[in-house]
This record gives C-alpha cells, structure tokens and sequence, in this order.
C-alpha cells in the first residue's frame, strides 16, 4: 500500500508536528507500505526520515525540475516543474492520505483526495467532514492495518 503523507512545510510546522511526522513514517515502514510525500521539509522529510530509521521506501514527488531540492531521506525523487499544481500528484500515487498540520497547501491537498475519493486521515490539521480526525499517531497507525486495496 501507498501512503501520501501531507502537511506543513519547515516554515510552518512545529516540533511535535515533525516528531508525529517521524513517529508516523517509522510505523508506514514497519508494515511494509511505501511513503509518498511531496518530498521538501517539515512534516514530508520528517515522515521520510521516520520510514528510513525503518527501512522503509520514501518517494518525493517535487514542485521544481531539480532533484537536489529534495529532502535527504528519499529513496525516490520524482521533479515536476509544476510548483504546487504537483500536489495532486501527490494525493493521487497514495491509496490513503494522512495530514499532518498543514496550512493552504495541505488544504488543497485535502480538497483534490477528496474529489478523487482517497480516504483521508488527519492529524492535527484541518477539521473537515472529509477528514477523519485522529488523536494519536497509533490511531492512525491502527487505521492504516485495517484498510484492505
């Protein structure tokens, strides 16, 4: 299963947001799922650096066409030159998305998984019908086991 991990970039996420982040990535890598993210900082590499701490597979799908702008914990670095319109992509290559925080980016995130029909978790982030609101990263980690595709 692929997971898209959203949420807040490095300028605006907090350090519980990154240590949920990383908690959360750790336990996608120990059930063998793969972690799709938008691949720059915050909440994305904190994810990445979770699920590589777990031997897990990290892809960033990049706003830019330069691979370097990626954040160091990807196995996978896929460049778009698209900026933020990349953000679909981002939700489409994961069968469920989690978010983490995240501000409008993250929102219009939530908005195209919902008009594409992903199940979305969420995580301290926007309090939405289409989001299902999560207290811990365990919680999320329970959901994640259950869901069959």
């Amino acid at each position: 299963m692929y997971v898209s991990v959203i949420g807040g970039d490095k300028g605006s996420c907090t350090d519980k947001d990154r240590e949920r982040a990383e908690e959360l990535g750790k336990g996608i890598a120990e059930m063998d799922m793969v972690l799709v993210c938008g691949g720059e900082g915050g909440v994305m590499e904190a994810a990445c650096r979770g699920a590589k701490s777990a031997g897990g597979t990290t892809i960033g799908i990049l706003p830019s066409g330069d691979r370097s702008e990626g954040n160091d914990y990807l196995d996978h670095s896929i460049v778009t030159n698209l900026g933020m319109l990349r953000n679909s992509l981002v939700v489409l290559n994961g069968d469920i998305v989690v978010a983490i925080d995240g501000s409008y980016g993250t929102l219009s995130e939530i908005s195209m998984a919902r008009k594409y029909g992903k199940r979305i978790l969420g995580l301290g982030t926007w309090d939405l019908d289409a989001v299902e609101g999560c207290i811990s990263v365990d919680e999320v980690l329970e959901k994640l086991k259950e869901i069959e595709i």
